[in-house]
């Protein structure tokens, strides 16, 4: 009897932050709470990518879909989320080129780009901070939103493979 194939990774979720700056570090934390709590979709690979480098640039290209999830300030209350997809993504990273990952990030798309590797499905889930002081715990409402993030990257995937591309 043969098995089954193992399904195609088609999905990176890429969590960025720095772990050293309270709510600075979400995206690595989502990374964490999604490993405890997982998605039980085995072709999305979670990957904390830390405070970026140009080397997540064929890890980005691997894959025909992205999800980003980093500290995002919108003035919104802390805690609250925000998606940008497509390139709604773009135009919030021209917005915000004050933060060095964020920076780093529009690099990499734009590696990702110019080497005809540019994932077709792209998004970025954003969540307010409350305090980017030294410290390595989240911010109490910021580690409150860890599920309605992992509510909404499963919200994304569901709507994302219903399309065609």
């Amino acid at each position: 009897m043969s098995q089954p194939a193992a399904p195609t990774v088609d999905t990176l979720l890429l969590g960025i932050g720095n772990r050293l700056l309270s709510d600075e570090g979400v995206g690595s934390r989502v990374i964490d709470y999604l490993e405890a709590n997982p998605l039980a979709d085995p072709a999305v690979q979670l990957l904390d990518g830390g405070t970026l480098s140009f080397t997540l640039a064929g890890e980005i290209a691997a894959h025909p879909y992205l999800i980003v999830v980093d500290a995002a300030r919108t003035g919104n209350p802390p805690g609250t989320l925000c998606c940008y997809p497509g390139d709604e993504l773009e135009r919030h990273l021209a917005r915000a080129a004050g933060s060095v990952h964020e920076v780093g990030l529009q690099d990499l798309l734009d590696i990702s780009r110019l080497s005809d590797s540019f994932p077709k499905r792209r998004a970025l889930i954003g969540i307010e901070p409350l305090s980017l002081d030294w410290g390595e715990e989240l911010s109490p409402p910021v580690a409150a939103a860890l599920p309605q993030v992992r509510a909404m990257v499963v919200e994304l995937l569901r709507q994302w493979r219903s399309e065609t591309v």
